[in-house]
């Protein structure tokens, strides 16, 4: 069954989820319906309308118009065995210390190496985008440096690798927190698959808005992998649930967005420590005064 592609952009979130909505209802109706962020710092959003049936151009852009949006560009979408074709071309990640990799590359495990297991299908969040990569390796860096994580959480986990992460070095319990229901599940299966079950503890949650998040805080670590604008709005929550000394380490930052993101940190009391910039991706680590 031939899949067709309805993609448009618009520049501000309001419109974007409005138009989202009202082509749920469209005719023939979508497979599929999806707001995203287009992250190169320009405030657009994209949304992405999936067919089994050709749409009507003179419907798609009577809806444009009505929405503000760009035309829309329809396109054929190939017939592809996705999770075979990630598994081919998804290679191990090698951060640090740590190995990220999927079960059909299990065995090429390096000797000394802390192996995190992601499965292909789970591509979120497996290490091969340039901030989970950074968050790794600035973990191992703090690692060797002497620090050791007695109390750790995970904001806004994904797949959780960051929590396994550290709970697979330092063998303490981590808390792993995410907004969207199927990251958790995600992160709990695998938790399970990487036998850290017992170790790594997820919940649902906005930032640190879930009763055992308060119960376990203060946190001498904590990662938050997300976007600016969330990374911005958690600051003072951010400080208020750090013990002085403790660390955090934020991504999800574009390079132009760094600087904005580390002074808002340092208004709440943090210092920056270390920045590393992978592709057009920044990781900060700050520390709490």
């Amino acid at each position: 069954m031939p899949t067709y592609s309805a993609l448009t952009t618009l520049d501000a979130k309001e419109p974007a989820d409005a138009l989202a909505e009202a082509m749920e209802d469209f005719l023939p109706e979508p497979v599929g319906v999806g707001v995203f962020e287009i992250e190169d710092g320009s405030g657009r959003y994209e949304v992405g309308v999936y067919f089994e049936d050709e749409p009507d151009d003179t419907e798609l852009a009577l809806m444009a118009a009505i929405y503000g949006a760009r035309p829309f560009v329809v396109s054929l979408v190939p017939e592809t065995d996705w999770v075979a074709h990630v598994k081919r071309d998804l290679q191990p990640v090698e951060a640090g210390r740590f190995f990220v990799h999927g079960s059909h590359d299990a065995e090429r495990v390096p000797d000394g190496r802390i192996a995190l297991l992601i499965e292909a299908s789970m591509a979120f969040g497996t290490g091969h985008h340039g901030t989970t990569k950074g968050c790794l390796l600035a973990l191992d860096r703090l690692d060797r440096a002497g620090f050791r994580g007695a109390n750790v959480a995970d904001i806004g986990c994904g797949t959780a690798v960051l929590a396994m992460a550290a709970a697979a070095l330092w063998g303490r319990p981590v808390i792993a927190s995410d907004i969207d229901p199927v990251a958790v599940d995600v992160a709990r299966a695998n938790a399970a698959a990487n036998g850290l079950e017992r170790l790594v503890h997820c919940v649902e949650a906005a930032g640190f808005g879930h009763p055992d998040l308060a119960a376990r805080s203060p946190y001498d670590l904590v990662f938050a992998n997300i976007l600016k604008g969330p990374l911005l709005d958690l600051a003072a929550d951010m400080a208020g649930h750090v013990v002085p000394g403790g660390y955090t380490i934020l991504s999800g930052i574009l390079t132009g967005q760094a600087d904005e993101v580390a002074a808002g940190y340092r208004r709440a009391g943090f210092t920056l420590t270390a920045r590393d910039e992978i592709a057009e991706w920044a990781t900060l680590v700050m520390r709490r005064a």
